[in-house]
């Protein structure tokens, strides 16, 4: 609505955000979209929030759809930040909270980013798109295409949990499975996109995913009366609602909704497919793939994410860190949750409290501190993991 350019997450150059965009042009790195963030003040303000709408375009002015008719919905976003106090006090935490992102409509995370990108495809009057997904990125786009009368070109490893590929196509789409991650769904993608008409709507390489992906920092911030968590633990593939967040808070700052103050970021991920973890053991600015990634946590398995660069700066700017924990230990987690607060947590978000009581005993987190755990999907699309 107030969108006013993107620009280079490497080195700031200016692209047009009138029509489509992937990687920049410059750097070949993700874009980020800019906005009139003053401008945006005039309408969206902390005392209009009460009587919006309770979904993601509650936060209209500083998402990239411009015109409301190109708005695609299935009430995606506000989903519950739910107090989780059986697991708190078995850690002796004072305060612990999971944001439960399986209340979405397609019961993950991934339908806030492809309501943004289908909205945005739609509007350029784009037709046919495609994604490389580990899962629940397929059956977002799936889903969002579908109600926007759009073509969905989805590649999914092989051994991709069945509910997933089920999912996609009941849903419509055009599913393609590969033997190999979801790095070889991607270059299949780059090789045949030209010559199909796909437009290419992978995590960050396009530029409004991120956006939707953001408004989890809003909901955070909203939700806890604009005094965020002390620590944010959250499952890291390809990286998008970690830095969606760092960039919200960004802008909330810029409101004048929050102070600068921010919270310890920590990224989850599976020790069978760890690029950021060792990235940030060794202190480098860029991940190198895992060769021979495997976990049973389908989301976890991006070997080489494009944003890796931003998510290791966003982990050290805020004093955060990395943790990888094993599959055993985060699968036997599902039902430890499970158990104690109701939730039947997809494995990505169980192994958050994994790594949260790894950090404890660290010291990377204190017990008096307040802590929001992450559950990104549903525990019924992994049923294969339970078996």
């Amino acid at each position: 609505m107030h969108l006013t350019h993107l620009a280079c997450t490497a080195c700031g150059q200016t692209h047009d955000a009138t029509v489509p965009q992937n990687l920049s042009s410059c750097c070949s790195k993700p874009l980020y979209p800019a906005y009139d963030l003053a401008a945006a003040a005039c309408t969206l303000t902390k005392a209009s929030l009460p009587g919006r709408r309770a979904d993601m375009w509650r936060y209209r002015e500083v998402l990239p759809v411009r015109h409301e008719a190109d708005i695609v919905t299935l009430g995606e976003g506000f989903t519950p930040l739910l107090p989780a106090p059986r697991l708190a006090a078995r850690l002796g935490l004072a305060q612990l909270a999971i944001k439960d992102e399986s209340q979405n409509p397609t019961q993950s995370f991934k339908a806030r980013g492809m309501a943004t990108a289908v909205s945005m495809a739609k509007q350029f009057g784009l037709r046919k798109l495609a994604v490389p997904s580990a899962g629940n990125a397929g059956g977002a786009l799936a889903a969002y295409a579908a109600r926007a009368g759009l073509e969905a070109h989805i590649f999914m490893p092989a051994d991709t949990p069945k509910a997933n590929i089920i999912e996609c196509r009941e849903l419509g789409a055009h599913v393609t499975l590969i033997n190999g991650l979801i790095t070889d769904c991607g270059a299949e993608i780059a090789r045949r996109k030209q010559a199909e008409g796909w437009f290419d709507v992978s995590t960050l390489k396009e530029p409004y995913r991120v956006e939707g992906k953001k408004t989890l920092g809003y909901e955070l911030a909203e939700q806890l009366d604009w005094q965020l968590p002390d620590a944010i633990i959250y499952p890291t593939g390809g990286g998008t609602g970690l830095v969606g967040m760092w960039k919200a808070f960004e802008e909330m700052e810029r409101l004048g909704w929050i102070d600068a103050r921010r919270p310890k970021m920590f990224s989850v991920q599976a020790e069978g497919c760890q690029p950021i973890v060792r990235a940030f053991q060794t202190q480098a600015t860029q991940a190198a793939e895992h060769v021979g990634a495997h976990t049973r946590a389908s989301g976890l398995r991006v070997p080489k994410a494009v944003a890796d660069f931003i998510m290791l700066q966003v982990l050290r700017d805020s004093c955060g860190g990395a943790i990888a924990v094993p599959d055993a230990e985060m699968l036997a987690d599902v039902r430890e949750v499970g158990a104690a607060e109701g939730l039947f947590v997809a494995p990505e978000g169980a192994a958050c409290y994994s790594a949260l009581r790894r950090l404890l005993a660290t010291g990377a987190i204190a017990r008096d501190e307040r802590v929001v755990l992450f559950n990104t999907g549903a525990g019924v699309k992994y049923l294969e993991c339970f078996e």
